[in-house]
């Protein structure tokens, strides 16, 4: 979400911000259990966003290259969330572009080769190219002739315009749209189910809808989740599933739960579902400073966790990061956030991985940009067991991992990423450090072992 002013306002003027932090315990703890791999190891996830709005058709992803998996991979990340446009994918009815498959295949290709985990999103930005972005087709828009006013230097406030909102209602209802859709979640799951670098699908990116007569934007938020995203999630479940039983479904709340709004969005049934909120402060991304007295860090931590509690899945945070990363509380800012971040979620990608200005997480030259280092810690990309804890100190330069190895039958190694420098990693506890390369770390446990991980800086 890159928010407006606008709509800050709308939702500040709802809600009251508190000072009290939700204490989850990390993923896998408190109730909020950890994204899994095929061999049952808590994996977390630590990357960016990856994508190409600028080129369609002919030119779809054409900014994309090797390059960004190979830097991304070099400076300790292990994941990309890589956005694909349906209206590339089916430019008209029932006409699937085989051209645009190869394209993101190559993408995933070049993933794979660095061992780099994908989710596929099906990005939307204020719906589609009938309104001059990318996402739905223009062909699947109906705005049954009501209004809309493109707001050039404020995008995000074109979502309440009605004829947007109203094309989000007929997504949501009309049955022929729905197929649509669905249809759209079978081609892409079918064709990408076995790809090694294909961790999971996202499949709507920042979902909004329309708002009733009288209704706040909490209250129009929480009803639009669970009357209508829940319905739409589950019927493209069913979709993905008649095709790919393995792969995990990311589903999004609406993009208000960054101002700390509880979502309503209810149960997908599905065993493999992985809650995918975005992490956006709307004075931060209208450029301004981060305020640490606000209390918004807190607020959202304990507002965001109540879904997965409730549901029992895990949390992956598909989009973070301010527009000025260079303010002066900027630094605490990516500290603060980086440690709730590994309180309660399985992983996260920042906006995004691309090669200079505004949002860019390293500058020409490939170096990170202003405090954008501070997202690159050590971390356990796999644990071969139950993790009891997990964290970095930043001013020490120590991680520290404990888990519980997997019993007889379970798997053995765990997996480090670490990031560029020198780093000495020990174990204790019926471990031993099997191997260490540039940037990587494997540790060998013996079943039911209690092992403790250290790394150090230096």
């Amino acid at each position: 979400m890159r928010t407006t002013l606008a709509a800050t306002l709308v939702v500040a003027a709802l809600l009251a911000p508190t000072a009290a932090r939700a204490e989850t315990g990390g993923a896998g703890g408190d109730g909020i259990p950890a994204l899994t791999d095929d061999h049952g190891r808590a994996l977390t996830l630590r990357g960016w966003n990856v994508g190409d709005k600028a080129h369609s058709g002919d030119a779809a992803l054409s900014s994309l290259t090797e390059k960004h998996f190979r830097d991304m991979r070099a400076k300790g990340f292990n994941f990309a969330r890589v956005l694909v446009f349906w209206d590339d994918l089916e430019p008209s009815p029932g006409r699937y572009s085989q051209m645009y498959l190869r394209k993101i295949e190559r993408v995933l290709d070049w993933a794979a080769r660095y061992d780099v985990k994908v989710v596929l999103d099906a990005h939307q930005d204020v719906f589609g190219p009938a309104f001059g972005h990318r996402g739905v087709p223009a062909w699947a828009t109906r705005t049954d002739g009501l209004p809309f006013t493109p707001h050039p230097d404020d995008w995000f406030s074109e979502y309440f315009e009605p004829a947007v909102q109203r094309a989000f209602t007929h997504l949501y209802e009309d049955e022929d749209l729905r197929q649509a859709q669905a249809r759209m979640w079978r081609v892409l799951a079918d064709r990408f189910e076995d790809h090694p670098a294909v961790l999971g699908y996202d499949l709507i990116n920042e979902p909004m809808g329309e708002l009733r007569e009288g209704e706040d934007l909490a209250t129009a938020a929480r009803r639009i989740e669970r009357d209508q995203l829940t319905p739409m999630y589950n019927r493209i479940a069913d979709a993905v599933r008649a095709v790919d039983d393995d792969n995990w479904l990311f589903v999004e709340p609406t993009p208000i739960v960054g101002e700390g709004v509880p979502t309503g969005l209810g149960r997908i049934d599905d065993p493999k579902v992985v809650y995918a909120p975005h992490f956006y402060n709307g004075a931060m991304e209208a450029g301004g400073d981060y305020d640490p007295a606000a209390g918004w860090i807190e607020n959202y931590e304990q507002s965001v966790t109540l879904y997965p509690k409730e549901y029992k899945v895990p949390v992956v945070v598909g989009e973070w990061g301010p527009l000025n990363n260079a303010q002066p509380n900027m630094n605490r800012f990516y500290r603060e956030a980086m440690a709730s971040l590994g309180r309660y979620s399985s992983g996260w990608a920042g906006w995004e991985w691309c090669y200079g200005a505004g949002y860019c997480a390293v500058d020409g030259t490939g170096a990170f940009r202003t405090n954008k280092e501070l997202t690159a810690e050590p971390y356990a990309e796999a644990v071969a067991g139950t993790v009891r804890s997990s964290a970095f100190d930043p001013a020490a330069g120590v991680y520290r991992l404990s888990y519980d190895a997997a019993g007889r039958r379970g798997p053995r190694v765990t997996e480090l990423s670490l990031p560029p420098g020198a780093w000495r990693v020990t174990a204790r506890g019926g471990a031993v450090v099997l191997r260490k390369a540039t940037g990587r770390a494997w540790v060998l446990a013996a079943p039911g072992a209690h092992v403790t991980v250290t790394v150090t800086r230096g």
